[in-house]
């Protein structure tokens, strides 16, 4: 039988057998490769808790370093814990801040994934919204202020007085507790611990009623300053309540109307506002039911009142030292008022700090007793009258809105007047004497004559009224009869009919007159120019 010998066995051929493994090295290499680039990932993410938070693989590396910056560049340093980078300093709600981490890699990878890593993240500070400003509370019940995320610190109250308060546990809710029947409050909230609180807005409440309810602040009937706004917060939408017609003010104010948002009215006056000592009234297209910001009683009402106090008597003396009618001078203790029609404004209901200094060392003792600060006296409405005089005002030493306003933008244009302070003092006791006091020095000391017993020189300080160069004087003599008196020179009147004024007199120096102060031609004629309206004439024993 016959026996066949087996084939020879083939075998591959070397070059395909190194190509092999190479091939499975390479695999094996691939694969290691992915593997290692898996496990040294590093992303950048926001974090429920903290700013940002970098999730690191095993592989990946240390952090190097961690920045963040602000919208402007500025630095905000971190705390590093667990990957979890959370701000050193508070951040404001809605900020934008850039975050950057430099992870350096182990060197056995930096050789071929590059000695480092980074990560840059771009993200705003959570902000918290109130859900709904606009409350419907029953009397009674607390008011609660929801949010549409979960706050951890809060602050509520008036707007520049706001009570910070952290809560024990993040919640969507701050109860305010129970309140007045309608009012608002200032609310601010932060949502996280590294924040600070943001932007306050109102939150108003009304109690349940048929109709509109509006909430006045200030209050009606109270005092305001000149440029208060005028606030009208509506429990419905103002287009709902209103229409489309605004409110009108009476007097008629400088300033604008404008909604402040969909259930809010806000007149904010202009230049110098509402007038000093004014009684404004707001006129409503339709009749609401009116509360304070306490929530005082409402009532239903087409017109809203409030009254504005007249400016204060020591601003009038600062403001009239300032602009040289006064014969003192006025320095502020602090920073000075800024030279606008608002910042004047309120400091004419609101007078700054300051002293007042005598302009000349030898001011007449009969002037300087006189003057006593923030009261009214002789020494201001004389400068008053002076005032009135040089704006071509009516002179009647009253400070009315028309001097006030004249007052302020002289004061914010910086306008000073050049012509200084003159005093006359007079001597009843014989022998009558008038001294003329001008910016520290006595022009002229002149014999002249006062009043007769029966119809004397009354004592006391006037200021001059009336100003003219010649004129007629008439009137009636003790012993009934009349007298007119054509061509009378340099007459400056003072009280009543009684006046300075040039005589022909055979002496001077005794009563002679029906109660005038009578001089010489050349002394009258020397003290016309210094008597002004609102120059003031002591008639003293």
């Amino acid at each position: 039988m016959a026996i066949s010998s087996p084939s020879p066995r083939r075998r591959l051929p070397r070059s395909r057998l190194v190509w092999g493994v190479v091939v499975g090295v390479g695999i094996l290499v691939a694969a290691a490769a992915a593997a290692v680039l898996e496990w040294s990932g590093a992303s950048l993410s926001g974090d429920p808790t903290a700013l940002a938070h970098l999730k690191a693989q095993p592989l990946a590396g240390s952090i190097e370093s961690a920045k963040a910056f602000g919208p402007d560049g500025r630095p905000i340093p971190l705390k590093i814990e667990n990957g979890r980078l959370t701000p050193k300093k508070k951040l404001t709600p809605g900020e934008r801040v850039s975050v950057k981490v430099v992870v350096k890699r182990p060197g056995w990878l930096s050789w071929a994934l590059g000695k480092r890593r980074q990560e840059t993240l771009t993200l705003r500070a959570p902000v918290a919204h109130v859900e709904d400003r606009w409350l419907t509370v029953a009397a009674g019940s607390p008011v609660k202020v929801d949010f549409d995320k979960a706050v951890t610190s809060v602050a509520y109250g008036e707007s520049q007085q706001l009570k910070h308060q952290r809560l024990r546990s993040p919640s969507h809710s701050l109860d305010l507790g129970p309140r007045a029947a309608a009012g608002s409050v200032s609310v601010a909230a932060a949502v996280r611990s590294w924040e600070r609180v943001g932007h306050p807005v109102t939150v108003s409440w009304f109690p349940p009623a048929k109709a509109a309810v509006a909430i006045s602040n200030p209050a009606p009937d109270s005092k305001i300053t000149p440029s208060t706004p005028l606030r009208l917060t509506f429990s419905d939408p103002v287009d709902k309540v209103l229409g489309s017609a605004l409110p009108k003010l009476t007097p008629p104010v400088s300033g604008h109307w404008r909604k402040a948002d969909s259930h809010t009215l806000l007149f904010t006056p202009s230049g110098y506002g509402i007038p000093f000592g004014a009684h404004v009234h707001v006129d409503l297209p339709k009749a609401v039911a009116v509360r304070g910001p306490e929530g005082q009683d409402a009532s239903t009402i087409r017109r809203i009142s409030w009254t504005v106090p007249p400016g204060s008597t020591l601003r009038l003396e600062q403001l009239l030292a300032n602009a040289g009618y006064l014969p003192v001078s006025w320095r502020p203790s602090g920073a000075p008022v800024a030279r606008t029609p608002a910042a004047e404004v309120a400091a004419a209901t609101n007078p700054p700090a300051g002293s007042f200094s005598w302009r000349y060392p030898n001011t007449p003792q009969e002037l300087r007793s006189m003057w006593t600060a923030g009261q009214a006296n002789q020494i201001t409405r004389g400068a008053l009258m002076k005032f009135q005089d040089t704006h071509k005002l009516t002179v009647d030493g009253f400070a009315g809105q028309q001097v006030w306003k004249a007052l302020l933008a002289d004061t914010i244009a910086g306008k000073r007047i050049t012509s200084g302070y003159s005093y006359v003092y007079v001597h009843r006791n014989v022998p009558q004497l008038l001294t003329l006091w001008h910016n520290g020095h006595t022009v002229l000391t002149s014999p002249g004559n006062t009043g007769v017993p029966s119809a004397p020189t009354q004592l006391g300080t006037f200021p001059v009224f009336e100003h003219i160069a010649s004129g007629t004087m008439s009137g009636t003599n003790p012993d009934g009869s009349h007298y007119n008196d054509p061509g009378i020179k340099w007459i400056s009147y003072f009280n009543g009919g009684d006046a300075l004024h040039a005589f022909n007199r055979a002496s001077f120096g005794t009563p002679q007159s029906l109660g005038c102060v009578e001089l010489p031609l050349a002394a009258a004629a020397k003290v016309w120019p210094y008597t002004p309206i609102g120059t003031l004439v002591t008639i003293e024993n």
